[in-house]
C-alpha cells in the first residue's frame, strides 16, 4: 500500500504536514523507523529549531545513513529546516555536518530586513522541478527562518524569493527536492507543491 512517510526525529511540525497531506487524500505515516521509511513511496523530512540539534538528533537515530541510502530510490522533500539539513554544512550557532544530499552550505540570511524572517513572500522559479507543475512565477508561500541555503551550483535551485536579498527558496538535486517555506502554511500553491511531490513515485 502506497503512503508517504514523514520523518519523526523529534524536531517538527509533524502533524500539520500530515493533516495536508491526508486532506489531498494522500496516505501518510508518522515514523522514525527504518523500515518505516524503506516501505515509503516517498519521504517528507520536516523540521524547526536549530540546525546543530536537528543534525544531532537524525544522526544519534542513524537517520542519516537510511536518508541517503533511500534519496537513491524515491523523493524526498526537506520543508524549511529539513531542506537546510539536506546541505553540506550549516553555520547556525557552530559549523555542523548535515546530509550532504544537496551540495552547499547554511548561512544567516545576509540582509538588512528583520530577522527572522516570517510572512508570505513570492516565488520566482528556475531550472524546471516538477514539484512546481501547475504554478506560475509569483505565487505566493509562507516564510519563517533566518537561515537559508547557499547552493554550491546554482543548477540546484529551483525557486528563489527576495527578502532584501536573493534568497534561495527551493532546492533539487536527482530525487531530494527542498523548499525554505512551508508548503503546508501556503494555502493553494502549498497544497499542489505537496499534491505534485506526493505523486512523483505513484
Amino acid at each position: 500500500m502506497s503512503y508517504t512517510a514523514i520523518v519523526d526525529y523529534g524536531v517538527g511540525n509533524l502533524k500539520s504536514v500530515a493533516n495536508a497531506m491526508q486532506f489531498l487524500g494522500m496516505r501518510t505515516l508518522i515514523t522514525g523507523d527504518a523500515a518505516g521509511l524503506e516501505r515509503a513511496d516517498s519521504i517528507i523530512l520536516p523540521g524547526v529549531g536549530a540546525f546543530p540539534d536537528a543534525a544531532e538528533r537524525l544522526r544519534g537515530a542513524g537517520l542519516d545513513r537510511v536518508l541517503a541510502e533511500q534519496s537513491e530510490k524515491k523523493p524526498i522533500l526537506g520543508i524549511c529546516l529539513g531542506m537546510q539539513l539536506l546541505f553540506d554544512l550549516g553555520e547556525e550557532g557552530r559549523t555542523c555536518k548535515g546530509l550532504g544530499l544537496v551540495h552547499g552550505r547554511v548561512r544567516k540570511i545576509d540582509t538588512e530586513y528583520k530577522l527572522p524572517h516570517i510572512g508570505w513572500n513570492s516565488l520566482t522559479f528556475q531550472n524546471g522541478a516538477p514539484i512546481f507543475r501547475g504554478l506560475e512565477d509569483g505565487a505566493y508561500v509562507y516564510f519563517v527562518h533566518s537561515f537559508c541555503g547557499v547552493a554550491a551550483d546554482e543548477k540546484n535551485v529551483t525557486a528563489r524569493t527576495d527578502y532584501g536579498a536573493s534568497v534561495v527558496a527551493a532546492v533539487r538535486s536527482g530525487n531530494v527536492y527542498g523548499c525554505q517555506f512551508h508548503p503546508e502554511k501556503s494555502g493553494e500553491p502549498g497544497l499542489q507543491i505537496l499534491k505534485n511531490f506526493g505523486e512523483l513515485n505513484r
